[in-house]
């Protein structure tokens, strides 16, 4: 993503035509006249023409304009309920009341969702709250930043617990290096409603909802989903449309993590009206689900550029990914991605910065391509942009194999088993120094552990210190 951009936090992803309306005001005066949507749910722009300060005096929402990267919009699955599978008693309603609760800005990345739905990742943040099936009750998964291991914490937390636990974890996490000493901390310093783990958090294989369009709602309602393939959102456009909401009684507007937004609770009578404002506009409500799935680092046009290609190539070879995600990255080793499937670029070693060289690409997917794996899977290293379709439609009919297979691998669909293991890689040009092979090149023998290494060993490609490895976990299916 682009870190000039500047944000506006849309908490839980949810607004009012109102407050959009008003925002949108405020980026109409700085001279823009288009907006980002973000991964977290939350609105990006580049902010050029005015301080933050002078256009923040223009909302009367108090809306802030957020320039430091450090603070983090709050993620919700407000925007799937009822609108898909949903756990019983999690109503939107009870979101609503937990995000309304949060009266701070939070800097690390919290998660509050229902793992009946697939539009919003479940472990994407530092704090993941997951409803259980006990009603008002959350399992936590912590993979907080510096700790080795992510893991869940060992009680279920209380709906109304949520907001003063991560307050407190915000102030105390340094203290703590893994969850045993953050939940003994956190129990001297606060009391909590919490309710004991008796099974662990099972999250079903649903394939990916296709989330565009005018779609049915109980008796008598809509939702309405729509998409822009590049991102880009016409803010007049945006305008109009609070205006259509406001005069139809629609309270809210959800935005995806898949940068496009969804209405809930349009009336029937208000269905023909609707349909007239987007056709009048020329909108596009059906696009195909081939370039839907997809999620792309903001305001990057070469990974645009990069998805076209390949949605074309699946276009051309009449390709389903019905259910499959994609993602395009340029962090290689972040493992911060929810698509099923993670292309990522690697960039160029600082050796040869000054050549140009033609990128290349790693391809990975999640174990039985379901992102709440949180298990990669690398299916092929350093391959050319020409080589990608291939791979990635292997791996779509890979996909189709292996659907409604449980338990054990499988022979037939030719499901493979994975294999984990622990290697260290460089920072700045990701080169990876794995143990068992060592680096004979540089005199390093096979089985020379990191920690041995001689303090003057450096990156064989881009020689970096030895000081900037970070130690990560791989995985590779077993021949």
């Amino acid at each position: 993503m682009n870190d000039d951009l500047h944000r506006i936090m849309i908490k839980g992803g949810v607004t009012s035509p109102g407050e959009l309306k008003d925002i949108i005001t405020m980026l109409e005066a700085a001279g823009l006249s288009e907006v980002y949507f973000g991964s977290r749910q939350d609105l990006l722009f580049p902010l050029v023409k005015k301080d933050e300060a002078s256009l923040e005096s223009i909302s009367k929402y108090n809306t802030d304009i957020i320039g430091d990267r450090g603070y983090q919009n709050i993620v919700s699955s407000y925007v799937s309920a009822d609108v898909f599978e949903m756990t019983y008693w999690l109503k939107g309603s009870t979101y609503l009341y937990i995000l309304e609760e949060f009266d701070y800005l939070p800097r690390l990345k919290i998660n509050i969702t229902d793992p009946k739905q697939r539009l919003v990742p479940l472990f994407s943040g530092n704090l993941n709250f997951i409803a259980s099936e006990q009603e008002d009750y959350w399992y936590l998964y912590l993979n907080m930043p510096g700790w080795e291991d992510a893991n869940f914490y060992p009680v279920l937390i209380y709906s109304w617990d949520i907001v003063r636990i991560s307050k407190t974890i915000e102030k105390i996490h340094a203290q703590a290096h893994d969850v045993t000493s953050l939940f003994d901390i956190l129990n001297r310093t606060i009391d909590t409603n919490n309710k004991s783990l008796l099974k662990k958090l099972e999250t079903p294989y649903l394939t990916f909802p296709y989330y565009e369009g005018m779609n049915r709602m109980g008796l008598d309602q809509y939702w309405l989903g729509l998409y822009w393939r590049n991102n880009r959102y016409d803010l007049q456009f945006l305008k109009d449309f609070c205006g259509f909401c406001l005069a139809n009684s629609i309270g809210k507007i959800c935005i995806t993590p898949w940068k496009s937004f969804i209405v809930k609770g349009i009336k029937q009578k208000s269905r023909p009206e609707l349909e007239r404002f987007i056709g009048q506009r020329g909108i596009n409500v059906r696009h195909s689900q081939l370039e839907m799935n997809w999620h792309l680092p903001v305001d990057d046009h070469e990974a645009f550029e990069l998805k076209k290609f390949l949605v074309r190539n699946f276009d051309e070879n009449d390709i389903s990914t019905y259910g499959l995600t994609f993602g395009i990255s340029n962090d290689v080793g972040k493992r911060s991605h929810f698509a099923s499937v993670i292309i990522e670029k690697n960039q160029s070693p600082s050796i040869v910065k000054s050549f140009q060289v033609r990128p290349t690409y790693n391809v990975l997917h999640f174990k039985a391509f379901d992102p709440n794996t949180l298990t990669y899977v690398s299916y092929a290293q350093d391959v050319d942009k020409v080589e990608l379709p291939g791979l990635l439609i292997e791996l779509s009919r890979k996909y189709f194999g292996q659907l409604g297979v449980t338990g054990k691998a499988s022979q037939e669909t030719g499901e493979k088993e994975v294999a984990e293991f622990t290697v260290y890689q460089c920072a700045s040009c990701h080169t990876i120094y794995d143990e068992v092979y060592g680096d004979q090149k540089n005199g390093i023998v096979p089985g020379t552990s990191f920690e041995k290494l001689p303090e003057f060993y450096k990156c064989p490609v881009c020689e970096s210190d030895i000081s900037v490895f970070e130690k990560t976990t791989m995985s590779v299916e077993k021949p």
